[in-house]
Parts: structure tokens; sequence; C-alpha cells
């Protein structure tokens, strides 16, 4: 006989990483520990962070921006996997996302150290070659070599990766229905005991409340958004979105309020929902479609208002999206 949701046990469990919070939600028997469950997860998200931190000066990404142009460097596989994945998207949207504006997201003031004028003038300086035609990568050996100078940073899509190492951790303890996530970027396996989709609400693209725009059902499925409204950084008396845009190494001016992508993976949400961001309201629908991903547009119009432009048939209701990926 099959349990029900009424005779399982909720198990919400969370903890540090990236400057924010991880978090997983699943349902159990009773009497199943979740201990061993939460240490694994926090191990999880920890090697991501050691790997592809720019907060870290001894990450594995931060070795590899010191290491010397035109030398093979060897890398951790989950960094090999990013990078791998991020050259494919920085190809596939023609640049719009780049993982090697580390120097210029550092001028802008949204790494470590606070905006520097110096920096930011070089930054505008360009042009500039995007990574996925600096990089050599070398999967089978782990190894990737710069063929010029190039600091990388992986803040576009090593959160949406973390999440894929949280389902998958879920994973290897048998737990094939969960949902978890990283500071908004979410990743559903499966159903939820009784059947039903997991639930993630689509914030609102308004920096001074938290609240709901609209809500998805997923199943088998991660959805990552990309804003305006978040992580910002004044200078000059403007206040500047962190979305870099690699054509002026500046902030992005006039971009969507948000883009939300719906993919099978994390870092493919992820890393697609900065890349049409930077893409913006005349090209980024038109990428999407052609290249079959489900993305929701969020418009600022008018006085305060919001214009909705959508991509891919998951995004056809107006208020549920149900997604399921194979």
């Amino acid at each position: 006989m099959s349990k029900t949701s009424t005779d399982m046990i909720r198990h919400a469990l969370n903890g540090p990483t990236m400057g924010t919070r991880w978090s997983a939600l699943f349902f159990t028997e009773a009497g199943f520990d979740p201990a061993p469950v939460r240490h694994a997860l926090q191990v999880a998200v920890e090697e991501v962070d050691a790997q592809m931190s720019i907060w870290r000066p001894d990450s594995d990404l931060m070795r590899l921006n010191a290491a010397p142009v035109g030398e093979w460097t060897r890398v951790p596989a989950h960094l090999m996997a990013v990078l791998r994945l991020a050259m494919q998207v920085g190809r596939a949207s023609g640049g719009a996302f780049d993982i090697g504006l580390g120097d210029t997201v550092a001028a802008w003031g949204f790494g470590p150290a606070p905006a520097d004028a110096d920096r930011i003038r070089q930054a505008l300086d360009g042009p500039r070659r995007p990574a996925h035609q600096v990089l050599e990568l070398d999967p089978a050996a782990c190894r990737v070599r710069k063929a010029s100078p190039i600091t990388l940073d992986l803040n576009g899509i090593a959160k949406g990766y973390g999440v894929d190492r949280l389902a998958e951790t879920l994973r290897e303890f048998g737990l094939g229905s969960a949902l978890v996530g990283i500071d908004g970027e979410m990743r559903a396996l499966g159903l939820r005991p009784d059947g039903s989709p997991w639930v993630v609400a689509l914030e609102a693209p308004d920096p001074g409340c938290r609240a709901a725009h609209s809500v998805l059902a997923l199943q088998d499925a991660a959805v990552a958004t990309s804003g305006d409204y978040r992580h910002r950084v004044r200078v000059g008396g403007r206040t500047l979105s962190h979305t870099m845009d690699p054509r002026r190494g500046a902030p992005l001016l006039a971009a969507p309020a948000s883009v939300t992508v719906v993919a099978q993976t994390g870092a493919e949400a992820d890393a697609w929902a900065s890349a049409l961001m930077v893409l913006g309201e005349a090209e980024g629908p038109a990428v999407a479609r052609r290249s079959g991903l489900d993305a929701l547009f969020l418009l600022r119009h008018g006085a305060g208002g919001i214009r909705v432009v959508k991509a891919g048939k998951l995004f056809g209701a107006p208020e549920v999206v149900a997604s399921h990926y194979s």
C-alpha cells in the first residue's frame, strides 16, 4: 500500500553558501534521520564555492585566473563541467553570456572591492575577446589554457550549478522527490508525495518589496531568474544592476526588469537567464525561441507597469506553468 502525503514526514533543510543560503525540501517515512543528508548537502555546496568563488583567494577559479597565459592548468571536474557549459552558452548567445568579465565586474564594485574609477575606464576601453574565444578546454585531462589575459567570473552560473549538486546529492540518498534552491534558483525532482508538482513563486521585479508576480508548477525541471532589482550598487549617484553588458564593459542599461528561464538543469537556467537579460527586449525573445528555450521576460512599461513577453510552450498559461523534462 502506497504512502499518502499525510503519512510522510516533511524535512526542510538549509545552510549557508555563496553569501546566501541553500535549501532542500523533501518528505520521507517516519524514522528517517536527515542529519547525514544535511551534512552531505553542505559539503556539496561548499565544494562548488571552493572551486568557483571570486571571493575566496584560494579557490580553483582564482588559481586559474592567476595562471600564466599559454600554460595548461588542471582544474577539478566540477569546475570543468561549468566551464564547458559556459562556453556552450557563450557561443550560442553570440557572446551575451561571457564569464570573462571578471575585471569588469570588479571594477564596478560587484566583487570583493569597491568600485574603482580607473578600472572602470579600462573596462570601458574595449574591445575584448569573449571567454569562449580565449579559453581552450581539455575535458579528458581536466585542464584549461588561456590564449590571452582574461579574468573569469562564474557568478552567472555557479549558483545554478550548486542547485544541481544539491539535487544530485539527494539522489545519492535515494531521494527522487524534492525541491532544492540557492537564492531563488530552484530545481524540482519528481513530484510531491501527493502527486502534485512543486510550486515556486516568480518574484515581481520590485526592489522595494518581495511579492509574487506569478506561479510555476515544476516537475523534473529547474528555474532561474536574472533581474535588475536585486544586487545593485551606486556609482556616481546612479543605481546600477549587477548584470554586465559585454559589449560596453559596463552594467546593462534599459534591460528587462527580469528574465526567467526554465530548463533541465539549474546551471543551464542560470546561464541563459543572464544571457537573455543582456540580449534584452529586442533580441532576447528571438534568441530564446530560436534556441528552444522556455523564457519569461518582464519589461518595465509606463509608470510602474510591467509588460510580459513569453518564449516557449511552457509559458502559455497566464498563471501556472507545468514543466517536465525527461
